[in-house]
């Protein structure tokens, strides 16, 4: 090897070993200082290095043992220095895993169960922009609240966007992309936009498409006002991509749309 290639390999481990210590130096736990400002960081917790926008942590609360990604961003309320109240807004449970990237930014009521896995680049929000004045621009139109919650157990796709409202059963599956808002049973196979249950889980059967029989119960969107019909505009308007974990097929030709 030449002495350019031992010196640049020299260098390459020093840089790698470097940005591991900033890495680990960076991250917030409960035993950092940036971890006291939370109203819970539970034992083993960690927000991994880079950190993303993360305010009002006093309303925030995580569970035990959970990660969050690379620059996932967390926020309570429209910006820091706020009074929000007795209450915490965003509780995110214990051995959940927060991928890189994704935002959660609660106004009103988050819940995130126990042993949640999301994939990079989610949105989960429960607030939205409303156009009820249709002079007035919507970006200065006071929005809405809706409390969301996830329940324990679930896996959320890649670019998966949950919407103000939204209430997901116990062991889901969303699909990578997905526009999620309504209420959905638990042991839901949720994909689309707007996303509809696509398989859901009969003790016995098995997981069954709705047309035999794996929707009984309500899976999809709730009635609402425009104040509800999309959270982010034109962003959503396209999917972000195929399913991310695991494969999902695709819903049948005719299937049972429910209301």
């Amino acid at each position: 090897m030449s002495l350019r290639g031992v010196v640049r390999r020299a260098v390459g481990s020093l840089i790698h070993r470097l940005w591991a210590a900033v890495r680990a130096a960076g991250a917030v736990s409960p035993a950092s200082p940036a971890g006291y400002r939370f109203r819970r960081l539970g034992e083993g917790a960690c927000l991994s290095f880079p950190v993303g926008a993360v305010f009002g942590e006093a309303w925030i609360e995580i569970g035990d043992h959970t990660l969050i990604g690379e620059r996932v961003s967390i926020s309570a309320g429209m910006g820091p220095g706020v009074d929000l109240g007795p209450n915490s807004i965003v509780r995110i449970g214990g051995s959940c895993s927060i991928g890189r990237g994704s935002h959660i930014v609660g106004h009103q009521s988050i819940d995130i169960g126990d042993h949640v896995f999301t994939g990079p680049y989610v949105y989960i929000t429960d607030q939205n922009h409303v156009y009820d004045d249709p002079e007035m621009p919507i970006g200065r139109q006071w929005p809405r609240n809706n409390p969301v919650s996830i329940g324990s157990g679930s896996w959320l796709g890649t670019g998966a966007i949950i919407l103000p409202g939204t209430r997901i059963g116990r062991q889901c599956v969303v699909a990578g992309g997905a526009v999620v808002r309504g209420e959905f049973p638990d042991h839901s196979v949720i994909a689309g936009i707007p996303a509809k249950v696509v398989r859901h889980y009969v003790p016995g059967e098995g997981w069954l498409p709705p047309h035999l029989g794996g929707a009984e119960a309500p899976g999809s969107e709730t009635p609402g006002g425009p104040e509800t019909s999309g959270g982010l505009g034109d962003e959503t308007a396209e999917p972000t991509g195929a399913l991310a974990g695991p494969a999902v097929p695709p819903p049948p030709a005719d299937p049972v749309h429910t209301a």
